[in-house]
């Protein structure tokens, strides 16, 4: 049994699914440099026929990258496989990943078909990507409740028809650990050439078990996983890179080896949650700001004695430095730059000019400033060139009184102000808004998050405003929470279609 297993990194793909975290060309060739450092083995850049910008990426990224396979996903459609082929064409490595539902569900309902036309639309497009490319993947989308003879059969006849690598996603996270590696085991023993393909892994988290329901393909035989950073994806999530890679890494004994250098781990991490603004949420394994923290007196004393007691990983091994320099109101640009770097992101020196001032000025209002902080840094500088600004808010709330907030905005280089009252601070902040920005719009999700612990620590919002038939996502920061709520407000309104 072959003891390597492949990294196949979906986030510019599936990840980038998440209402709100969509990204523009630039920062997805970041994240694709960052994942081949950090030793991904293929990365999905997109699913070129579903928009220009799309197709635009995947072309980008075979550029911009080296050695990782770039895979583009498909439908079982010609006109996909066409979009695809053309996308892929500057790649050094290319991959085609084509596919069709093979559940009862899909095939009655989604396809209104047969379960031998389905077979017939697999190997056809199969057929039809081989032309194109000699890597190519097939996936039996929701083949965790597809049953496995069946299942079977369409593996068998798409490995006939060319297939390199077979996907056999748990798209909606239904299957349990045990389920899932019977499945694949009843794979590894009842179709005829599978050794001549590669069984891959895609599970979904809406039960929680996407990375047990991997593992357990894993030992079952497969030997790619199809992951994302920080397990971001469709619905609840996908199975997280660095929990595999770190699953592997602690149990050597398994003899079963990636190409992961997990000390870039978290600096990719961040990078990742800074420009598609999604927090990491504290306990997340690996990541998370308390995966290697202790608060019980018990396991201070512990850790303090000897780290092993309650440490299985050494926090070095995914690129913490423990010793982190902390930053203040007297730091220079010189730890700003460090911190910055440790967490995944490199600027030009007249954008981290721009950073530091906006530094200085939270680190005034602050104790101390956080990575969470510092990110959040970062990824506002990128909305200098937006056409609507905040220049000024002004509101006057509390028990009993009636919220009044009076606003200033920045359209264009022209100035405006309104006032308005309401019901509370952040409602009359944005009705004041809207006298100004007189548009139909509907706000449809509100959502504050504390980026890190302390009542003078940045607050995040995330809103989905309505406009025109169409939903636009945006997200303010500041430690003011009004302010980042009419700042959210505003990022919505400067992605509206002109």
């Amino acid at each position: 049994m072959n003891d390597r297993l492949y990294i196949f990194d979906t986030t510019l793909r599936d990840g980038e699914q998440v209402p709100g975290c969509q990204l523009n060309t630039i920062e997805k060739i970041q994240v694709a440099k960052a994942l081949e450092q950090l030793g991904v083995d293929v990365i999905e850049a997109g699913f070129p026929v579903s928009s220009p910008g799309d197709f635009n990426s995947v072309i980008e990224i075979s550029k911009a990258v080296t050695w990782p396979t770039i895979c583009a996903l498909t439908r079982a459609v010609q006109k996909d496989i066409d979009v695809a082929a053309d996308a892929l064409q500057y790649a050094k490595r290319k991959r085609i990943h084509t596919g069709i539902g093979t559940s009862e569900p899909h095939i009655r309902y989604k396809f209104n078909s047969t379960r031998e036309e389905i077979i017939e639309r697999a190997v056809r497009a199969t057929k039809y990507a081989k032309k194109f490319v000699e890597d190519v993947e097939f996936y039996c989308e929701d083949a965790g409740r597809t049953d496995n003879e069946y299942l079977a059969r369409v593996v068998e006849a798409v490995i006939k028809a060319g297939a390199t690598v077979v996907n056999i996603p748990d798209t909606t996270g239904y299957c349990l650990p045990q389920e899932y590696y019977e499945k694949i085991k009843y794979l590894k023993e009842h179709v005829d050439g599978i050794d001549k393909a590669i069984i891959s892994t895609h599970c979904h988290n809406d039960l929680g078990m996407a990375t047990a329901n991997t593992f357990n393909g894993v030992m079952a035989g497969a030997r790619q996983v199809e992951v994302t950073i920080n397990g971001i994806g469709e619905r609840a999530g996908n199975t997280s890179l660095e929990e595999i890679a770190m699953i592997l890494k602690c149990h050597k004994t398994l003899g079963i080896e990636t190409n992961i250098n997990t000390t870039k781990i978290f600096p990719t991490s961040r990078m990742v949650s800074s420009l598609m603004n999604m927090p990491v949420q504290p306990n997340k394994a690996i990541v998370g700001r308390n995966a290697f923290a202790h608060s019980s007196g018990i396991h201070q004393d512990g850790v303090l004695k000897n780290v092993q007691t309650y440490e299985i990983m050494d926090p070095k091994d995914v690129g913490i430095d423990d010793n982190s320099i902390v930053l203040t109101a007297r730091s220079g640009r010189a730890a700003l730059k460090y911190r910055l770097s440790t967490n995944g992101v490199d600027l030009s020196e007249e954008k981290l000019d721009k950073v530091y001032e906006k530094f200085l000025q939270l680190a005034d209002q602050k104790k101390e400033v956080t990575d969470a902080d510092v990110l959040m840094l970062a990824g506002a500088d990128t909305a200098e060139a937006h056409a609507v600004k905040l220049d000024f808010l002004q509101v006057t709330t509390g028990k009993g009184v009636k919220s009044v907030a009076s606003i200033g905005l920045d359209i264009s280089n022209q100035k405006f102000e309104a006032a308005a009252s309401g019901n509370g601070p952040v409602d009359a902040a944005i009705k004041a808004l809207k006298k100004i920005i007189m548009k139909q719009m509907t706000l449809k999700e509100f959502t504050i998050q504390a980026i890190s612990k302390g009542s003078d620590d940045v607050g995040k919002v995330h809103m989905q405003v309505e406009y025109d038939g169409s939903m636009y996502y945006g997200f303010g920061a500041n430690t003011d929470i009004v302010t980042a709520s009419v700042e959210a407000y505003i990022d919505c309104i400067n992605k509206f279609k002109k």
